[in-house]
């Protein structure tokens, strides 16, 4: 059993969806890859099914949810269509993200405050069903406090306008986006909610999103699947996860 104390790490397999896609074949597997992250100490394996397929398929979810021995975090948008493949499925946790057509990745955090009403009746049934529902969201207290009133168990805070505040140079808009990350975790906390936290993050910019106590997972694909081209799956995630903790540790 994971230790509750210790923070998490999930990793996102669905670029390896995308390697594959680009040329049409059966390979890379993203079954294959969530099997090795798991090897190499992932706690858990996040795909986002998308309206349009562009990543992850139909058929990965099935076979996640048959190979898995850590927890799927099924990543959707709040649509009837992807409600019903969830409530089939019943993964152990289900990621609700906002999601448009055009965007290469996505951009923000859901506006839970704009649409409480028709959200929370969404994550209803899948709450029923016993999946822990989670809300992609920013760090503003107005969509925290929406979270924990429409009964989510897991707010995911969105890392991404920390991450490109920090390569692109911008110090004072990096510090000021952490702090008011820190922040939106206490409040989260205070609330109930379990705080997760991801997008964007790199080696260079993992230590201090993991550094917040009340952050108990990160999320993390694209960084990790791109260091795998050079350095392998395996030490990528580890080198994560030892960075990772000697954050938390500290």
């Amino acid at each position: 059993m994971t230790n509750p104390s210790k923070l998490r790490l999930g990793v996102n397999i669905d670029h390896v969806a995308t390697v594959r896609n680009a040329r049409g074949s059966a390979y890379p597997d993203p079954v294959r890859a969530a099997k090795l992250a798991e090897a190499a100490g992932a706690n858990g394996i996040t795909a986002h099914l998308r309206e349009d397929r562009r990543h992850i398929r139909d058929a990965d979810i099935d076979g996640l949810m048959a190979a898995l021995t850590t927890p799927l975090n099924f990543e959707m948008a709040a649509t009837e269509e992807m409600q019903a493949i969830a409530l089939r499925h019943r993964p152990y946790a289900v990621c609700i993200v906002p999601e448009k057509r055009e965007e290469r990745t996505t951009e923000g955090g859901l506006d839970v405050a704009g649409d409480d009403k028709r959200l929370a009746r969404f994550i209803a049934p899948l709450r029923e069903a016993g999946s822990r529902v989670s809300l992609f969201i920013g760090h503003e207290a107005s969509q925290i406090r929406a979270a924990a009133r429409i009964g989510a168990a897991v707010v995911e805070l969105h890392t991404g306008a920390y991450c490109d505040y920090h390569y692109a140079g911008e110090v004072d808009q990096r510090d000021a986006e952490l702090a008011a990350l820190k922040e939106g975790a206490k409040l989260a906390r205070s609330l109930g909610l379990e705080v997760h936290a991801g997008h964007g993050l790199t080696y260079e910019t993992v230590a201090p999103i993991a550094a917040i106590p009340e952050v108990m997972e990160l999320n993390i694909g694209h960084f990790l699947m791109a260091e795998s081209l050079f350095v392998g799956m395996e030490f990528a995630i580890r080198e994560m996860r030892r960075l990772m903790d000697a954050a938390r540790n500290a």
